[in-house]
């Protein structure tokens, strides 16, 4: 995926991630890479395809971070999945190659874990979205201190179709609230500030 907000420091960003796609399936990884080319972009591996496949089609457009996430599928196989599959090969940086054998390094150092996998949700270059698509999972932000699950279940129950809260404990002020379908959550949208 791609689009991230690149200010969001990298544990937490991880650990975001990990609770919104974990609703779809068992994730065996998430990647991300702090290099410049590589900033505000993750692979999240699924153990499952089809996990994947819900996931994507689920979480597609989906604001987060006041950003919106761009997904798509990666392009090869990530280590994790080649090795359980056993198509694992060891991959070696070019400038290595050339360099005299009394000088390459250790067998243990050339393998670089590289993100991708057929059941990832992976990058996609290309233009943002800028408008946000329906969603049926709401992303809450700026909550009081005072917020917990209770209360915000009491909160959005009353709206028809209202599905889970969950609190994000490591993100203060974050939650998610997920309904049955986009038309329900649209109308929670379009109600007032006071409820």
């Amino acid at each position: 995926m791609s689009n991230l907000n690149k200010k969001i420091k990298k544990d937490e960003l991880k650990e975001s991630l990990y609770a919104i796609f974990s609703q779809f399936g068992q994730i065996l990884e998430i990647l991300l890479s702090w290099s410049l080319k590589m900033r505000g972009q993750a692979f999240v591996i699924f153990k499952e395809v089809s996990s994947a496949t819900n996931a994507l089609h689920s979480i597609q457009g989906f604001p987060f971070s006041n950003k919106t996430m761009c997904i798509q599928y990666a392009t090869t196989d990530s280590d994790i999945i080649a090795k359980m599959k056993g198509t694992f090969v060891e991959w070696v940086c070019k400038w290595e190659l050339r360099k005299p054998k009394s000088q390459q390094m250790p067998s243990a150092k050339k393998a670089v874990q590289v993100g991708a996998a057929a059941p990832v949700v992976g990058t996609v270059q290309g233009p943002s979205v800028l408008e946000n698509p329906p969603n049926h999972i709401l992303f809450l932000t700026n909550l009081p201190e005072e917020t917990n699950k209770l209360l915000l279940s009491m909160l959005f129950n009353q709206f028809p179709d209202f599905k889970e809260v969950f609190l994000v404990p490591w993100g203060h002020g974050i939650a998610f609230v997920e309904f049955d379908n986009e038309v329900q959550a649209r109308a929670c949208l379009r109600c007032p500030e006071g409820l």
